[in-house]
Formats: structure tokens, C-alpha cells, sequence
């Protein structure tokens, strides 16, 4: 049964995608769990569920070219960004109560937070296989009762699937943190004027004309008025071999007179402009 007022979220209970639902949306609404990015975008598409969470960058190990990806794909089903909230990459080493270190022979997880561990995993000679989600590689451990096994996860999950930490704060860094989107089809309904106060941020996407200097115009637009561009990076534009598409984060809103001038300008230098979304920068979970 759809829920026009829930939050859909990938993975499983206690994933860092619940965290992201839960450090964004502070009214307690309803969360779902869907197996897989392409679910999320889907129940917000067809209205099913009110909004979605979708990690967009990691701190340590870039950006989540898959929802890039995705984010192109549904914006002709009105999917947009509408908030994003950064949270704090803490992971543990989870096994079966009375495992430990020595006794552990292979290590699951998702493929980023592998990543993350990087350094800690190859401590030891741990056979490491990749799972689609954190809190996953937990449950599937304690619903296998699977001894000689652990999972890489956030602390949190040991209690919901009643695993024990064998080794805390295994990730790399202290800064380690993941970006997440929220989205949704209209930003007032699924989060409320409250919430679209504050420093604005936009998301877009361009594709260049094939000609010498498009690139540089397409940049000096924004330059040129004192617009900050926090992120820039290329994609395969799909529709033609080695032609890419550019994807950037502009700090501030559509509606600043500056970045609506700077928008006009591209425009015009350009084949394609989608703009993903407009929202309130970060908060941290």
C-alpha cells in the first residue's frame, strides 16, 4: 500500500541511507526500505511515497555515478532534488556473538563502505566480498547464523540484528562522511516552506556545443558574475561515443538575480541545461 507521506530509503534498517531519512526529516514520518537506488527514484516518481533518500557523494571515495545517472533518467517524470543532508561514516566490524577477530575468514559489505575500510580490511588476509547494502551484509549474517563471517556496517546495526562489534571506527579518516539527496516531485509538499529557507545550492546538468572554447564560455557564465561552482565533473552523454555531458553544484539559488543571469548566458552557449534542483545546502545528520 503506498504511503504519499513516507520516506523511501535503500538498503535495510539501521543502512546509512535510514540515517540520512532520519537526520533530515525530524517530524518522525514513516520510513521504507527499497532494495535498490532505481526503487527509490521509482516510488517518488509514481507518487507512492511523499520523497526518497539517494546517496550522492562520498567525502573519501567521490562521487555515486549510478544516481547521477538517475537523476538524468527520471527528470522527465518531475524527480528533482529538493534538500540533501550529509552523514557521518562511522563503521564496525559486526560478527555473531562470541566470534572474534581471529576467527573471522571473510568480511561482507557494500562495495563504498569496502572502500572505506580499505586500510583496516587489509590488515589481515580476509577473503572481502561485496554485498548491495551495509545493514544487509549484517542481516544476511545473523539470518544465516553464518559463524566465521562478518559484516562492515554501522555500529547501530549490531543491535538491531544482534551481532557483536568486534572492531570499531574501521573506516579511513575522521572526516569521513556521505552526501544524500532528497527527493521528491514538489518541494513545498513533501517538506514544507519551513524548510526551503537558507543558503541555496542548485544541481545541474549541460551539455556543451562541439566547438573550441564552448567549455570555457559555458564556465566563464558564472565566473564572470561572482557565482561559485562547488563541483564540477563529466559523464558520458550516451547519445553519441566519447561526447560527455557536465554535471555541476552552484552555490546559490535560481532565483539569485546573479545565477539566473549566469543560467540565461549557458543557455545560449549550450545544446542541452537541466536544472535538477534547487535547495537548501547541507544540514549535518
Amino acid at each position: 500500500m503506498s504511503d504519499t507521506s513516507a520516506v523511501v530509503y535503500q538498503g535495510e534498517p539501521g543502512a546509512f541511507s535510514e540515517e540520512a531519512a532520519i537526520g533530515f526529516f525530524a517530524d518522525g514520518r514513516g520510513r521504507t526500505a527499497v532494495p535498490t537506488w532505481r526503487s527509490v527514484f521509482e516510488a517518488v516518481a509514481d507518487g507512492t511515497a511523499g520523497a526518497g533518500v539517494v546517496a550522492i557523494e562520498s567525502s573519501l571515495a567521490g562521487t555515486i555515478r549510478e544516481t547521477y545517472d538517475l537523476l538524468a533518467e527520471f527528470y522527465d517524470r518531475d524527480v528533482r532534488i529538493v534538500g540533501e543532508v550529509t552523514v557521518p561514516v562511522r563503521l564496525a566490524l559486526l560478527a555473531l556473538p562470541g566470534q572474534s577477530i581471529e576467527s573471522i575468514d571473510r568480511v561482507y559489505s557494500h562495495a563504498q563502505a569496502l572502500v572505506q575500510a580499505d586500510a583496516f580490511l587489509r590488515s589481515r588476509s580476509w577473503e572481502v566480498m561485496t554485498t548491495y547494502n551495509t545493514a544487509g551484509a549484517a542481516r544476511m549474517i545473523a539470518e544465516r547464523d553464518e559463524r566465521r563471517a562478518a559484516a562492515i556496517a554501522s555500529p547501530r546495526v549490531a543491535d538491531l540484528y544482534g551481532l557483536e562489534i568486534l572492531a570499531a571506527d574501521v573506516q579511513s579518516g575522521e572526516e569521513n562522511r556521505t552526501r544524500f539527496a532528497v527527493l521528491a516531485r514538489d518541494a513545498e509538499g513533501a517538506l514544507g516552506p519551513k524548510d526551503l529557507d537558507g543558503p541555496r545550492k542548485t544541481t545541474l546538468v549541460f551539455a556543451v556545443r562541439n566547438v573550441p572554447g564552448s567549455l570555457h564560455r559555458c564556465l566563464g557564465a558564472f565566473a564572470a558574475r561572482g557565482v561559485n561552482l562547488s563541483s564540477l565533473e563529466s559523464r558520458p552523454a550516451r547519445r553519441a561515443r566519447w561526447e560527455y555531458v557536465f554535471w555541476v553544484d552552484v552555490d546559490a539559488g535560481v532565483d539569485d538575480p546573479a545565477c539566473a543571469a549566469a543560467l540565461g548566458d549557458l543557455r545560449a552557449e549550450t545544446e542541452m541545461v537541466r536544472v535538477l534542483g534547487s535547495y537548501t545546502r547541507a544540514i549535518d545528520a
